[in-house]
């Protein structure tokens, strides 16, 4: 999951001119309004740094959203033989039973809102038979709402709890290859690509990460979307990685075995290079400004995700046993819910599917974003692929709520609220690491003047 703009994202994008000055900076195009949204950077910046993410950071730190259940463990469905990571930092550490709070254990799935009392109510004058049937289809069309494949998480051989907190996503050295396949993986097969060839015929254009991005200015605004969702996470995931580095002579390549050291937490930080690296024009081919648009972009969808199911996650209770924590994290949730509703330009999606083909269009969309998710069962880093899960799984959430007819009496695992508070939380920090490189930045420029004078 790490590999990222060498192989993947620098070698192509729609939104750039190709004569673009090399000497731009990164944030050159972080200006203006956001593709496809109706606000600015400006105001996304503010409104994260210094309203949204202070309070978000803390409800992550509850009990109810640093326990998330995972299979890790699930074959990759796609190659065989997938190469594992041998690195120290790329184990996740699981917990023990008598770690997880016991309300956790005992409800690891959000009731139906009234689907429950509903059936129960039916029960008196239907046969035990068909109250069966009943309740199998009503499993089968939850099911078609979903854009995850993320495992059978009642599998208590195969799933097993995991701290988020004691398991931090940060750069594990995770390279080459393996993780190059897996983000080709994504975009050559599973973001959509021109309808028509290069040369005019309906034939598909050929696959590669070059067309799957000249592609997109071709696209309707549905595909657009989903790639940009794809691109802005990828870009995320990689911000990540190079605001939690470790120090840099010490960085062992991938494969190579255990690193010979650990690290206090204290030692882990900012690798300001590798991100310049990683989005700067000069070593992007002028491209690197345009992933970070993309991050904005799924940041909007996330949060308006988060508008709309608000009034459904207000009436949950966070339950992990601990009355006094649980009541604490409910009335920060709905805090933090109201501030997501004041936000007063949030992404559009009533505009999406709405042409003839928009059953087909949603369809496909679905099915390509649930095989992304499958994916991740090929990332040959443990701790790569916990994180690469929930990330997708709250994206995926995220597009459950905004795409499903039925969203606000729609329900939601407890695996999917902690996801989809935990994706969006790794969102937010990026954007607020986007300000921090823009600071050292701003340092540098200062520290090269006096030096000059």
């Amino acid at each position: 999951m790490q590999d990222f703009s060498i192989n993947a994202q620098r070698l192509g994008h729609p939104f750039l001119s190709r004569d673009q000055p090399s000497s731009e900076s990164c944030f050159c195009q972080l200006e203006g309004e956001i593709d496809d949204c109706g606000c600015d950077f400006d105001s996304v910046d503010e409104y994260n740094n210094h309203k949204l993410f202070p309070r978000l950071q803390s409800i992550l730190e509850k009990d109810y959203f640093r326990f998330y259940q995972v299979n890790l463990v699930r074959p990759c469905p796609f190659w065989p033989g997938e190469e594992k990571c041998g690195l120290r930092d790329c184990s996740v550490k699981p917990c023990a039973a008598t770690e997880v709070p016991p309300g956790i254990q005992e409800s690891p799935v959000i009731k139906r809102e009234d689907c429950d009392d509903e059936l129960g109510a039916l029960d008196g004058s239907l046969t035990e038979s068909q109250s069966q049937h009943l309740k199998q289809w009503k499993e089968h069309d939850l099911k078609q709402d979903n854009f995850c494949d993320v495992g059978d998480v009642s599998r208590e051989d195969e799933v097993r709890f995991v701290d988020l907190l004691k398991n931090p996503e940060r750069f594990t050295g995770y390279r080459g290859d393996s993780a190059r396949q897996i983000w080709k993986s994504i975009y050559e097969e599973n973001c959509f690509t021109s309808e028509r060839g290069p040369g005019g015929d309906s034939s598909p254009i050929s696959k590669g990460y070059t067309d799957v991005f000249a592609a997109v200015g071709e696209m309707c605004l549905e595909k657009r979307v989903f790639y940009r969702c794809v691109s802005g996470l990828h870009t995320s995931i990689n911000i990540h990685l190079t605001a939690h580095h470790p120090p840099v002579k010490t960085v062992v390549p991938f494969g190579s075995g255990p690193s010979g050291t650990e690290f206090d937490d204290n030692q882990w930080g900012w690798n300001y290079e590798e991100f310049i690296s990683r989005f700067s024009p000069e070593t992007t081919y002028g491209r690197g400004p345009a992933f970070l648009r993309n991050l904005y972009f799924v940041y909007l969808v996330e949060l308006r995700a988060l508008a709309k199911i608000a009034p459904t996650l207000k009436r949950f209770d966070f339950y992990t046993g601990n009355r006094q924590e649980d009541a604490e994290t409910k009335q920060a949730v709905v805090e933090l819910l109201d501030l997501v509703s004041e936000f007063p330009n949030h992404f559009d999606e009533s505009i999406m599917f709405a042409s003839k083909d928009a059953a087909r269009l949603r369809h496909e969309f679905r099915e390509h974003f649930m095989n992304i998710t499958r994916i991740m069962d090929c990332v040959g880093c443990e701790k790569c692929k916990l994180w690469g899960k929930l990330q997708t799984q709250g994206l995926g959430t995220a597009l459950k709520i905004l795409f499903t007819p039925s969203a606000l009496s729609m329900s939601l695992t407890r695996n999917e609220v902690v996801s989809l508070f935990n994706a969006f939380g790794r969102l937010s920090s990026s954007v607020r690491h986007i300000e921090e490189v823009r600071d050292w930045l701003k340092k540098q420029n200062v520290s090269q003047h006096n030096e000059l004078r």
